[in-house]
């Protein structure tokens, strides 16, 4: 990070500790516990798109392309008090962020706002749910030439975009959890099988978990509310925080 220009070393008064976390590909993100600043912090009120809207746009293209930028949020850069907020305590020191973190409060919707404004005037062919963007066309010359619009735009605002995660001119993509594209919609059978094999919650935590994952799929399940309240009943005010499953429950879950 150093050597990218992402920190500094810092003399800054506020520091959080450091949290590691793995990604999907196997590397590590490296992210900062900004909770206590966090708590302090004014919310940014901007909104962040529904992803339903998005791919419901998406469902009938024909040619697809989708972006995903390089460490997004480190694209941005911080103002001069931001960075001292942003200080982090190491072995070998401290250090503050000169570009934009993982784990601030603001930083969604901050970048959310920066994609928004870089795409404007195209929301007929691309849009973005923060830093993945899709562009999506009838035919395959109006997705040449809308592709390009969006990468002279990018390049226009000196972002970048990671060449291995991008797929260019496709028929159907996965885009947000959901496989899209030639009047298609249906969910990524990869999180289908993680919501297929969870395993039995034991606290209301983990129950509230599993319904926030299934329910990212709600749409695919006539009458998801009602399978799904005998589980829900179980996390309400005044419920045991270990898990007690009746026969209505467990027959909702299993």
């Amino acid at each position: 990070m150093l050597a990218l220009g992402v920190i500094q070393p810092s003399a800054s008064p506020c520091a959080s500790p450091v949290v590691l976390v793995h990604k999907k590909d196997g590397s590590v993100r490296f992210c900062v516990d900004y909770r206590k600043l966090n708590a302090i912090t004014v919310s940014d009120a901007y909104p962040m798109p529904r992803p339903d809207e998005l791919l419901d746009k998406l469902g009938g293209a024909r040619y697809l392309t989708t972006m995903d930028l390089t460490k997004g949020y480190w694209q941005v850069p911080l103002d001069a008090d931001a960075r001292l907020k942003s200080a982090f305590i190491t072995p070998l020191g401290l250090y503050e962020f000169l570009t934009l973190p993982f784990g601030l409060k603001g930083a969604p919707a901050t970048f959310q706002r920066l994609v928004d404004q870089l795409l404007r005037g195209m929301e007929s062919f691309a849009v973005a749910y923060i830093d993945d963007i899709c562009v999506f066309s009838q035919t395959w010359e109006d997705h040449v030439s809308q592709v390009r619009q969006v990468l002279d735009r990018l390049q226009g605002a000196g972002l970048t975009v990671k060449a291995e995660k991008c797929k260019v001119g496709m028929a159907e993509v996965s885009y947000l959890g959901h496989r899209v594209g030639s009047g298609c919609l249906k969910p990524e059978p990869a999180k289908v099988e993680v919501i297929r094999d969870w395993p039995a919650p034991h606290t209301k935590k983990q129950v509230q978990a599993f319904i926030g994952m299934a329910g990212y799929y709600r749409r695919f399940v006539p009458h998801f509310s009602t399978i799904a309240t005998p589980i829900t009943e179980l996390c309400k005010k005044g419920k045991p925080d270990k898990m007690v499953w009746t026969e209505h429950s467990g027959k909702s879950f299993f």
